[in-house]
């Protein structure tokens, strides 16, 4: 009797440069060429940042009205959340289900060169960047308490989740799982606040983690 396939793990491979600016990027030394990641996606992130990627190019469409590719695209868009929360410059594509998702709920990801999906794909991108900065939704972590502070859609909405479930569901999802390793009422508590997004049967944490703030606090 043979064993079962393991999953495949999820992965991608991305285009890095050492330079965020597009001028400067053809010059000698710049490149860092095609790099294959995988493993969870903060631990991508940070090995890209170490080997001196500032800008990364995510190939192809992140397309979250396809179900069939659910796991590799929130793995994806978990890797673009951590990238960005490290202050490198993402250069992707998003196709969005129109209707279900608004693209103000990843706002606070590096935006993308192109959207399908919205009301107005040729305005959205450049609304994106021009409301775009680093620490728009962000969560830390604190001696027995997790603290979101969420400006999406403006004024800041600030939660401070003490109960061990949240916890739990929060680092489950922080790199995507499956909508139903999470309890449902607390899946439905986060989604009600913005704060899980889901693609198929996937879901994932939206706010990126902060390590250190990038300006005071009190202006967070």
């Amino acid at each position: 009797m043979s064993t079962p396939a393991a999953p495949a793990r999820p992965g991608a491979r991305v285009i890095a440069w050492r330079d965020y600016d597009p001028a400067v990027r053809e010059l000698d030394g710049m490149s860092l060429g095609d790099v294959e990641v995988s493993g969870p996606p903060a631990d991508a992130a940070r090995r890209l940042w170490e080997v001196g990627a500032r800008r990364v190019e995510l190939p192809g469409t992140l397309d979250l009205t396809d179900a069939l590719s659910a796991v590799s695209t929130v793995w994806a868009l978990c890797l673009i959340r951590d990238l960005t929360a490290l202050g490198v410059v993402v250069d992707w594509r998003l196709a969005l289900d129109a209707g279900q998702t608004d693209w103000r709920a990843l706002s606070h990801l590096h935006p993308p060169r192109t959207t399908t999906g919205t009301p107005d794909d040729a305005g959205v991108p450049g609304q994106w960047r021009h409301a775009h900065y680093l620490g728009k939704c962000l969560w830390r972590r604190g001696p027995g308490f997790i603290q979101i502070r969420d400006r999406r859609w403006g004024s800041l909405h600030r939660f401070t989740v003490r109960e061990p479930e949240f916890h739990e569901a929060i680092e489950a999802l922080s790199a995507g799982a499956p909508r139903s390793a999470v309890a449902p009422a607390v899946l439905a508590d986060l989604e009600e606040e913005h704060l899980v997004g889901s693609v198929g049967g996937q879901a994932w944490f939206l706010p990126y983690r902060v390590q250190r703030w990038a300006k005071e606090a009190i202006t967070l």
